[in-house]
């Protein structure tokens, strides 16, 4: 396509925007609410999955040794279970560690057990992917002078089970609502289109390509698209950052964290300028193509 040309198209798209001031109000209004829902909820969407992920990390397998295991004994469990496919980490702990942990835990009452502790040593063991808990903690509790590996499987398998339903219906629900926007948008700039048909007819029939007839529409399509993307940028930006600010500091030295503000939100801003400007263009370039039949 020539220089000339294109830079037609520009003006052409421009000029459309600012003669059909109502249409172009209702598409950019359009584009703004069913961004804005998209960003709110791709938002709400990757911070459930980052709670779920540092939940799923913070599983781990606990393996209660044969009290009386010698020393020889426990290096040759460890090291067994550091050569299971699929193990991340082994941490030994003794029974006096495992006792100072209770302690700090639920308080001094504890101490009366130092005499005579009746806890066990134990190996703390996590898996690279946390699905393989299970399996991992089935072999380890087939070594001798294992007494048991414990891992509540019965909450784990429904909390795995919960976290993966809830990724499955975020996915479902985001792509639903940008298929959503893609009909709004289409529609509401067929009705631009429509309006128009007239000027298209007369393009093709003094032989105007079709390409060269759709251009100005895409274009047209895809600043409608940018337009619409600015408040839902700034109204996603400002939520996220009280929110973060509010929520941030009271996970301070938890395992459960929120994404942070930086580089998240711009990435975010990102995807919503992108999703406006490809959903705006294809609208366009959709509604456009019926019209084009003369």
């Amino acid at each position: 396509m020539k220089a000339r040309t294109f830079a037609r198209h520009f003006r052409e798209s421009f000029k459309s925007i600012g003669r059909n001031g109502w249409m172009t109000f209702a598409s950019v209004s359009a584009v703004t609410v069913t961004l804005l829902l998209v960003g709110v909820f791709i938002v709400l969407m990757l911070n459930m999955n980052k709670v779920a992920t540092d939940i799923e990390k913070d599983v781990e397998i606990r393996v209660l040794l044969e009290i009386g295991t010698k020393k020889e004994e426990v290096k040759v469990i460890e090291d067994k279970i550091d050569k299971i496919s699929g193990v991340e980490t082994v941490e030994y702990s003794s029974k006096e560690e495992e006792l100072q942990n209770l302690v700090k835990d639920l308080g001094d009452d504890f101490r009366l057990f130092e005499q005579d502790n009746p806890l066990y040593d134990v190996f703390i063991v996590k898996a690279k992917d946390p699905r393989d808990t299970g399996k991992i903690a089935a072999e380890i509790g087939k070594y001798e002078n294992v007494n048991e590996a414990l891992y509540g499987e019965a909450k784990i398998e429904k909390l795995f089970n919960i976290l993966e339903m809830s990724r499955n219906v975020g996915l479902v629900l985001i792509i639903g609502l940008l298929f959503t926007a893609m009909f709004l948008i289409s529609n509401t700039i067929k009705i631009t289109i429509v309006a128009r048909r007239r000027e298209i007819e007369i393009m093709k029939l003094v032989g105007a390509t079709n390409w060269f007839v759709r251009w100005p529409f895409v274009l047209e399509g895809l600043w409608l698209g940018v337009l619409g993307s600015i408040i839902p940028i700034a109204l996603v930006t400002t939520g996220y950052y009280y929110a973060y600010n509010l929520i941030e500091p009271k996970l301070q030295n938890n395992f459960i964290q929120i994404l942070d503000f930086t580089p998240f939100i711009y990435q975010v801003n990102g995807l919503i300028l992108l999703m406006g400007c490809l959903i705006g263009a294809w609208g366009s370039f959709m509604s456009v193509r019926k019209f084009l039949k003369v």
